[in-house]
């Protein structure tokens, strides 16, 4: 067998169930899951990740039998789950569990595994009733001992036992981002376990806040939903307490809703997929409740930059996102008036970024959508039609774009005794491209390599400051 065809979901199964006795092999997890969704619906969901349980087996037995066909690893002796490769892919095969939590946060367990442990008890310790269920293999019997395909039928999220959320506090979050990106609705007993379980919320670590965040943020189609379910259930002071201070928060009249509302709502306008834009269109105008000032909000998009990055930071969100984030958030104020003069606008691109524009267009149209209210004329479309005219010109947005280069600064500085000789640089040298580039935003006619050189002899020619009359 080719080893590309392994990618094949059914080939991987048959494979591994020809390693094992009849009857040992479980596909479980959210592949089971989806696939009960898409046969109910016919919306397709190809499997992310291949999840097995093998029954009725010693861990020696299942690593030799499953190194029989490709490379298997004990990875969790404790949980018994082996890493399986067959090609250029991995699976995990473990061995059915039961565990109980010794601790605060997911963090202590008491754990058995192995045959001893019935199939449908290493089901039971999942999180909700729709990810109970195992497909048997080869067969593909569905075995669903707690109901999750009537919750799935009924678009429910429900858990089996009140003290789900005790035992792993993360699962009120993930409750909260499964009801948003599968449009289920979630239990009333389900949310009355959140709501007394909502303390427990920031022993989560922050990489897993993280990781749920960004599934809602990027695969829900109201990302709202979620977030509504976290102030519903209690857990969105004690996770984003800068969002939730937004609750209440009245505007001016250009808005319908309060900070929180109208921020749920530009992100609700925003499209999925892109992370950084839906976490800037959620936290645009974070600052506005500590900078409320009657009806108005002053420098809340700089008080805002700064909460962003301490709050994303916090999160453990990558220093690439951070910083697309807050420069988002910083300059979405922006004034978009068509008639300002083509060097206003080349300082504009310049601020923001022109690799940035097409995202920071996106939350301006959002913003816009989330105030509630109709239209008010098309100044951002002709805006943004007058910053494409003057980017198709291609004028000099940075240093780097230049008609000459730090080399022949260099040089000119060397040559007027600035600069001793053999120099690569320094403060002076950026000092000096950065004027350059002032000059060419001002009239992009500058960019020409004899008037650039000119201007910086008459430059390197000036005293000092101090020493001016």
């Amino acid at each position: 067998m080719a080893e590309a065809a392994l990618a094949d979901p059914r080939r991987i199964d048959a494979r591994i169930a020809a390693a094992l006795p009849p009857g040992t092999l479980y596909a479980v997890g959210g592949r089971v899951r989806d696939e009960v969704r898409s046969a109910l619906d016919g919306a397709p969901r190809p499997a992310k990740d291949l999840d097995y349980v093998a029954v009725g087996l010693e861990l020696a037995e299942l690593v030799a039998r499953l190194e029989t066909i490709g490379r298997a690893d004990v990875v969790g002796a404790a949980f018994a789950v082996v890493k399986c490769t067959l090609g250029e892919t991995t699976v995990d095969v473990a061995l059915p569990r039961r565990e109980r939590s010794s601790g605060v946060g997911h963090r202590e367990f008491v754990v058995e595994a192995g045959p001893a442990v019935s199939l449908e008890d290493d089901l039971a310790r999942r999180d909700f009733r729709m990810n109970m269920l195992a497909r048997a293999l080869p067969d593909g019997r569905l075995v669903d001992p707690h109901g999750g395909e009537a919750d799935i039928r009924s678009c429910r999220i429900d858990i089996l036992r009140p003290e789900t959320f005790e035992e792993d506090p993360l699962r009120m979050l993930r409750a909260c981002q499964f009801a948003a990106r599968f449009e289920y609705s979630v239990t009333p007993g389900t949310m009355a376990a959140m709501r007394a379980a909502a303390h427990l919320a920031p022993t989560v670590s922050a990489e897993r806040v993280r990781d749920e965040l960004t599934k809602l943020l990027e695969l829900a189609p109201q990302p709202s939903r979620g977030f509504e379910l976290m102030r519903e259930g209690g857990l969105l002071e004690g996770l984003l307490p800068e969002v939730a201070e937004g609750i209440g928060v009245e505007q001016n009249q250009y808005h319908a809703y309060d900070v929180y509302r109208h921020s749920l709502a530009t992100l609700d306008a925003s499209p999925p997929g892109d992370l950084v834009l839906r976490l800037a269109a959620l936290l645009h105008d974070v600052a506005k409740p500590r900078t409320k000032d009657g009806p108005h909000f002053y420098r809340h998009e700089i008080v805002g930059e700064e909460l962003a990055r301490a709050m994303l930071a916090r999160l453990r969100f990558s220093n690439e996102e951070v910083q697309a984030v807050a420069g988002l958030v910083r300059h979405h104020m922006y004034a978009a008036e068509p008639a300002q003069s083509a060097a206003t606008i080349r300082r504009f691109v310049r601020r923001v970024g022109a690799e940035n524009l097409d995202r920071q267009f996106a939350l301006r149209a959002a913003d816009v959508i989330g105030s509630g209210l109709p239209k008010r004329g098309e100044h951002n479309e002709k805006f943004e039609r007058r910053v494409a005219e003057i980017l198709a010109e291609r004028p000099a947005l940075s240093a780097r774009d230049l008609a000459i280069g730090g080399e022949d600064v260099i040089a000119e500085a060397v040559s007027a005794g600035k600069l001793s000789a053999g120099s690569r640089g320094g403060p002076l040298i950026g000092e000096l491209l950065q004027s350059l580039l002032e000059q060419v935003t001002d009239d992009p006619a500058r960019n020409e390599r004899a008037q650039l050189l000119a201007a910086v002899r008459e430059m390197l020619s000036e005293p000092p400051p101090d020493e001016r009359i």
